[in-house]
C-alpha cells in the first residue's frame, strides 16, 4: 500500500486551498528553473527511465512519445503540448480532481513538459460540462502569470511559454487526440487520418503532442524525486503510481492515489471499505472505464492493476476507472445502456461506426427485453468484429468491446432472458420489477 510520504497528488480531496501559496507550501514549484536548467534531452531521458506510461488510457510510454517532437522548431512552424482534459468517459473522474484541487501541478507539469518537446505554448482542452474546474483552472494559470512563472521569461529560466485553457462543447469524440486538435482549430471535433501524426503535423499543422492531465501532472515530481523513485512502484513495464477512480457497490466510491500493480482486492479493501454485500455479492468489474471489456469477479479478485495485468484477462487499465457491479445489477442492461453512450457520441465519419453502434444498440436492447432470438447473439458478435479496428479513432473499439466482453462471459444470461421471454416468464418477472 502505498505511503502518504511517497503520494504526488497532496490535496486530491481539496482539504486544503488550490491557490498559488498553498501548492508551493506543499511543494508545487519550488524551483522550476532548476529543473528546467536540466535541459530539454535530459528531462525526458528522465521520464524515459521512469517508466512512465500515459494515464490517458493506451499507456504509451511518456518519454519516448515526448522525444518524437523535432529538436529544431521554427518562428514559422512552432511546436505545441495540448493536454487533454476533456475527461468524458462514463466511470472517469480522477483529472477533474487534480484540475480543482491542485491544478497548479498541472500548470506547472504543462511548463516542464513544455519546455522538454521545446514547444511554444500548451493548450489544455478542458470537457465543457467541467464549469467549476474550468474556473478554477482559469483563476490558477492567471495566478500563474502574475507570479512570473508562465509568459516571458517562465520562472526566469530565459524561456518563454504560455498556457491557453480552451473549454470544448461537450463532445466525447474531442478525448481523442487528432478530433481533439481539429475542435481546438475552431472545426467540427472528428478525428484525422494518421499518418501524419500530430508530432508531425497537429495544431495548426505543427509539431504537436497531445498528453493526458495526470501524465503532465506528475512530471515535475519525477523529476525532484527521482525516476528511480517513481519506478520502485509497480511491476515491470506497469511503473508508478496511478490514481483510481472507484464507483458503484463498493461501501465507499473514492479517487485514490495507489502504487500501479496493487491487486483489485487490496485496493477495494484498503479504500473503498469493501463490496457492497461483501466478497461473494461481487457480479463484474469494468476496470478501465466503460470502454475496456468487464470481467468477472472470479478472475478480478487477485489481478493486479495494471495494464499488463487485465490484459491478462482479457480487459485494460484504461484510465483506471474501475466500475463495480453486484449481483444486483442486471448486467444485460447495463452494457446496452453503454452501447447507447456510444452510439450518441459517434461522430458518424466511419460508416461501421455511424451505422454498427445504433445497430449493435438496438440489438442490445432487444436482448434485454428477451424480444431476440439465440442465434442474433453470434450475429452480434460478428458485427461487433466488423465494427472493432474497422475505424479512423477507437471509439468503434470502445463500442464493440463491452459487449464482446457480455457475450463471452454472460452469454448463458442473455439466452436465459430469450428463452423465458419464449415462455412468457420475463414479461412476468419486468412486471414485478416496475
Amino acid at each position: 500500500m502505498l505511503q502518504d510520504k511517497d503520494r504526488i497528488f497532496t490535496n486530491l480531496y481539496g482539504y486544503q486551498s488550490w491557490h498559488l501559496d498553498a501548492a508551493r507550501a506543499r511543494g508545487a514549484w519550488d524551483n522550476t528553473k532548476a529543473l528546467l536548467e536540466l535541459g530539454q534531452d535530459t528531462i525526458i531521458d528522465r521520464i524515459k527511465a521512469s517508466g512512465l506510461r500515459g494515464r490517458g488510457g493506451a499507456g504509451f510510454p511518456t518519454g519516448m512519445k515526448w522525444s518524437f517532437m523535432p529538436k529544431n522548431p521554427t518562428p514559422e512552424r512552432p511546436s505545441f503540448l495540448v493536454i487533454n482534459a476533456d475527461e468524458s468517459e462514463p466511470g472517469s473522474c480522477k483529472d477533474r480532481e487534480i484540475i480543482r484541487h491542485d491544478p497548479h501541478l498541472l500548470i506547472e507539469g504543462a511548463l516542464v513538459a513544455g519546455f522538454a518537446m521545446r514547444a511554444r505554448a500548451a493548450y489544455i482542452y478542458i470537457r465543457g460540462e467541467y464549469i467549476r474546474e474550468a474556473e478554477t483552472l482559469f483563476a490558477a494559470v492567471a495566478e500563474a502569470y502574475a507570479a512570473g512563472l508562465l509568459g516571458k521569461n517562465a520562472c526566469g529560466s530565459g524561456y518563454d511559454f504560455d498556457v491557453f485553457v480552451h473549454r470544448g462543447a461537450g463532445a466525447y469524440i474531442c478525448g481523442e487526440e487528432t478530433a481533439m486538435i481539429e475542435s481546438l482549430e475552431g472545426k467540427k471535433g472528428q478525428p484525422r487520418l494518421k499518418p501524419p501524426f500530430p508530432a508531425g503535423a497537429g495544431l495548426y499543422g505543427c509539431p504537436t503532442t497531445v498528453n493526458n492531465v495526470e501524465s503532465i501532472a506528475v512530471a515535475p515530481t519525477i523529476l525532484r524525486r527521482s525516476p528511480e523513485w517513481f519506478a520502485s512502484f509497480g511491476n515491470e513495464n506497469n511503473k508508478g503510481t496511478k490514481l483510481f477512480q472507484i464507483s458503484g457497490h463498493v461501501e465507499k466510491p473514492c479517487v485514490v492515489e495507489e502504487s500501479m500493480s496493487i491487486s483489485f482486492r487490496e485496493l477495494i479493501e484498503k479504500h473503498c471499505g469493501g463490496i457492497r454485500g461483501g466478497w461473494d455479492n461481487l457480479l463484474a468489474v469494468i476496470p478501465g472505464g466503460s470502454s475496456v471489456p468487464l470481467v468477472p469477479a472470479a478472475q478480478i479478485m487477485d489481478c493486479a492493476m495494471d495494464f499488463d495485468g487485465l490484459k491478462a484477462v482479457g480487459s485494460g487499465l484504461g484510465t483506471a476507472a474501475v466500475i463495480v457491479m453486484d449481483k444486483s445489477t442486471d448486467i444485460v442492461r447495463a452494457i446496452s445502456r453503454l452501447s447507447y453512450f456510444y452510439k450518441h457520441e459517434s461522430c458518424g465519419q466511419c460508416t461501421p461506426c455511424r451505422e454498427g453502434t445504433g445497430w449493435m444498440w438496438r440489438v442490445m436492447e432487444r436482448l434485454r427485453t428477451g424480444d431476440a432470438d439465440i442465434s442474433e447473439i453470434d450475429t452480434l458478435q460478428q458485427v461487433t468484429k466488423q465494427v472493432e479496428g474497422h475505424t479512423i479513432c477507437a471509439l468503434g473499439d470502445a463500442a464493440a468491446w463491452p459487449i464482446q466482453g457480455l457475450i463471452k462471459h454472460f452469454r448463458p444470461e442473455m439466452e436465459r432472458r430469450i428463452n423465458e421471454r419464449r415462455s412468457g416468464g420475463l414479461e412476468t418477472m419486468q412486471e414485478a420489477a416496475e
